[in-house]
């Protein structure tokens, strides 16, 4: 099974990954650790696409979280089997950013490269409330799910991703 979890951050597309990868003993890549390099740099889109098209060939199974439209993004979407689009309201997801700050604050968090301590600051507020959630991206999300109606399903609150863990788990 290939599974693509794509949507808003702070929506719990990480942890819906690893919960999903290690019921389903399915190897997840998180774009996170694709996309950063430790100290926070990033790196060489080329190196990057490297990465995630070299994982999607050794697997027959994967699960890929993240959203990063510069790697492999068209590819993902179509070899899935199934795409979650987490669409969670702005306030939820500031939430659960929040706490996902207070859990790891200082440390980089499990699907996080090592040597990027997890931070809330001006710029990472701005994008959880406004700029990552602008009406382009919102409407990507939603072209995706429209061009995969046979794989994808939107995922607007907890209840709804309960259903979906069940029905995939």
């Amino acid at each position: 099974m290939r599974i693509a979890i794509i949507g808003y951050s702070g929506s719990g597309k990480s942890t819906l990954a690893r919960k999903l990868g290690e019921r389903l003993a399915i190897p997840v890549m998180y774009l996170d650790q694709v996309h950063w390099l430790p100290g926070w740099k990033e790196r060489d889109d080329d190196d990057a696409r490297a990465v995630v098209a070299t994982f999607m060939n050794d697997h027959e199974s994967w699960i890929i979280e993240g959203n990063y439209t510069n790697l492999l993004y068209d590819e993902r979407m179509t070899q899935a089997d199934v795409i979650i689009v987490m669409l969670f309201g702005r306030f939820r997801c500031c939430a659960r950013a929040v706490r996902r700050w207070l859990r790891y604050r200082g440390a980089s968090r499990p699907d996080m490269t090592p040597g990027c301590p997890e931070k809330i600051d001006a710029e990472f507020a701005w994008w959880l409330l406004v700029k990552g959630r602008n009406a382009a991206r919102r409407q990507r999300f939603v072209d995706t799910a429209h061009a995969h109606p046979d794989t994808a399903v939107i995922v607007r609150n907890p209840a709804q991703l309960a259903h979906v863990y069940v029905d995939i788990g």
